[in-house]
């Protein structure tokens, strides 16, 4: 029986993905501005049984609806929003086992100055990082950081290649294994012959000296990705240690699962060294009917406005002032087109009003409502239909629903074996399972860039 993991999936917003829920009594979402808001929520995900705390991010506004980022603005969805790095070490301190997974952009990022980022979180939290490899969706971003426009889609990812090669230069290469020695006797902290140029220059980046910075205990963060366009599962079967899919039903989810093992396979790699990640929502109760009675309540607060607003942005396509019966139908955009695939697949026809319906909870992925036996059955089934290793949980309230799971589903999931009481290692590649220890997994890209040997200090 696979174990299931589990990340709660967050943002540092007021609301993300749950339109209009800010309103709700019980939210705190207004809290995204207080560190104890985020200590808290670390101790409790830590203390209830939970793997990570996955955050996303944007760097741009939603402004495709109607043109306009008024209705964003207006239901705070996913604006205001704050950056995601900047709370990881004090929630760190928090505690000792929860790992972070944080989204940054290769888009507008340089690959010398993130690595320093991330090598230093690393650090910060003893080997508890994973770095959410995006390429960015949101034309308001471009524009804000000195573009006209987004990249093409698939040129994003040929940035996104180079951007990866320099960092595992960086992180796996520069500094050679026992480089740092702290010999206080002879007066030398690092062997000046084991830390090397890496010598980098390529079609986006010139890169030519070292590292800035030792080595931390996952030299290289757990890589995940996002993508689900047949050239993001490309990227992701070549260098993701663990995937982020959603869509509306396990059919539709499989389809993106199955995309990422072959392509991991036809890149020399264990397909099942990468971890796939389900999005869902799940809101539990002490019985079904009470699980219901919160979603009823949740419901006559929600924002279809912002819904579709929400959608704009992923997807690129206005749906301002389409009927509500209109179908939804597949068209080419430079965003996130495996956003649109999933509502536009063979499995059945949407219309704009269901698609509305469907967001306003729970985003883009599915919403499983009940007991702590329900909600178990649903992720086991979700698990075994659509071969997925985990779940990115998704919240209607901060930090109710999350608390609700802790309560009522991980001791169900612990009962049927599904959830150990003990996680694991203590970084976060052992806790995933996906490398050599704390390590890289000899079959990924990045462990090729290992241990180049010493060399003439300069």
């Amino acid at each position: 029986m696979r174990r299931i993991l589990l990340n709660a999936f967050d943002m540092a917003c007021v609301g993300h993905q749950s339109a209009g829920l800010w309103r709700h009594p019980d939210d705190e979402g207004y809290r995204y501005t207080d560190l104890e808001h985020w200590t808290s929520l670390a101790r409790m995900l830590e203390d209830g049984g939970f793997d990570a705390l996955f955050l996303a991010d944007v760097l741009g506004v939603y402004d495709v609806y109607g043109g306009s980022r008024d209705a964003a603005v207006r239901a705070a969805a996913q604006v205001p929003v704050n950056d995601p790095l900047m709370a990881v070490p004090a929630m760190a301190a928090a505690t000792s086992r929860l790992g972070f997974g944080v989204t940054v952009s290769v888009a507008y990022e340089h690959p010398y100055a993130l690595a320093r980022r991330l090598t230093t979180l690393d650090h910060l939290t003893k080997g508890r990082v994973a770095w959410n490899v995006v390429t960015s969706y949101l034309d308001s971003a471009a524009r804000n950081l000195g573009r006209s426009g987004q990249l093409p889609h698939d040129e994003r990812y040929e940035l996104a290649e180079e951007f990866l090669e320099v960092c595992y230069k960086l992180w796996e290469g520069s500094w050679a294994e026992g480089a740092v020695v702290r010999d206080a006797e002879h007066g030398v902290f690092a062997d000046p012959s084991k830390v090397r140029d890496i010598g980098h220059h390529g079609t986006w980046f010139d890169v030519p000296g070292a590292f800035l910075s030792e080595p931390s205990p996952q030299r290289t963060p757990v890589i995940f990705q996002a993508g689900a366009s047949p050239r993001g599962a490309r990227f992701a079967g070549e260098h993701a240690e663990a995937v982020f899919v959603s869509g509306p039903s396990p059919a539709v989810v499989r389809r993106s699962v199955d995309a990422v093992r072959e392509n991991a396979e036809k890149a020399g790699r264990d397909p099942y060294s990468v971890k796939v990640f389900g999005m869902l929502t799940a809101i539990a109760g002490e019985t079904d009917e009470a699980a219901r009675a919160t979603v009823d309540s949740y419901l006559a607060l929600t924002d279809p406005q912002a819904a579709l607003a929400l959608f704009g942005g992923w997807t690129g396509v206005d749906l301002a002032g389409a009927s509500p019966d209109q179908k939804l139908e597949y068209s080419q955009t430079e965003s996130t087109r495996s956003a649109l695939a999933a509502f536009t697949g063979p499995d059945r026809d949407w219309t704009v009003g269901e698609l509305a319906e469907f967001v306003t909870v729970g985003g883009r992925g599915p919403v499983v409502i009940g007991s702590g036996a329900t909600v178990a059955d649903e992720l086991e089934r979700w698990a075994d239909e659509a071969d997925l290793d985990g779940f990115n949980l998704a919240y209607a309230v901060t930090p109710g629903t999350m608390a609700d799971i802790v309560e009522h589903v991980v001791p169900e999931l612990r009962r049927r074996g599904r959830v150990p009481a003990d996680p694991g290692g203590p970084t976060l590649r052992e806790r995933y399972g996906t490398g050599d220890g704390p390590r890289l997994a000899a079959d990924h890209p990045g462990a090729g860039h290992r241990d180049p040997g010493a060399r003439a200090p300069h």
